[in-house]
């Protein structure tokens, strides 16, 4: 039995239907990827309004850059790029919030194994409030983490980005890539480590 549902159609044909001027096709595109952009934007920002703002911002330049885009990464990468190099100007023209807000989105549950502190946490209120208090200490140690170090952090733990990934949104090298992350977790270990939480 077939589906009377049309098949949607894969990003590089939306975007070369998109270049043809088919609004539909980049609307597609929007719906795809503007929760993961939109969850992107309010962990740099931690502001709602200007977290929609970079959002918004960040697909008209993906729309009239259209012709410009070569595919040599996908068009998640390229739009995250655009999304965080957004963030981060509006953060710099306003540094009055540094914080970096840590969720249990990406890190492992309690009955995962390798779950580190949360897993020793229990159910219920009790539990809930212990996993509040670690992600609150977790987020702390690694607000401290220099600027380049901490964006790296939270592109890979928390977005699950791939450190290619990673390295094409941030515009660097996989080795540097690699380096910040290995000095991040060692850094957010040691902090963690002398609260006793490791």
């Amino acid at each position: 039995m077939t589906s009377n549902k049309p098949e949607q159609p894969s990003d590089a044909e939306a975007i070369e239907r998109a270049r043809r001027g088919d609004h539909e096709a980049f609307r597609i595109l929007v719906e795809r990827y503007q929760g993961r952009a939109y969850r992107l934007a309010l962990r740099v920002l931690r502001d709602e309004e200007k977290a929609r703002d970079a959002v918004q911002e960040g697909f008209i330049k993906v729309y009239r850059s259209l012709d410009r885009f070569e595919g040599r990464s996908s068009f998640y990468t390229w739009l995250y790029r655009l999304v965080l190099n957004l963030c981060l100007d509006m953060r710099r023209r306003d540094r009055s919030d540094r914080e970096v807000e840590w969720t249990e989105e990406r890190a492992h549950p309690p009955e995962e194994p390798g779950g580190g502190p949360l897993e020793a946490s229990g159910g219920g209120p009790a539990g809930e409030l212990e996993r509040a208090e670690i992600r609150a200490r977790v987020a702390a140690a690694i607000d401290t983490l220099p600027d380049g170090q901490r964006e790296t952090l939270v592109l890979r733990e928390v977005e699950g980005l791939s450190y290619q990934e990673i390295a094409d949104a941030l515009g660097i090298s996989k080795g540097t890539v690699m380096s910040r992350l290995h000095y991040a977790r060692k850094k957010v270990a040691a902090l963690l480590e002398a609260e006793g939480m490791v």
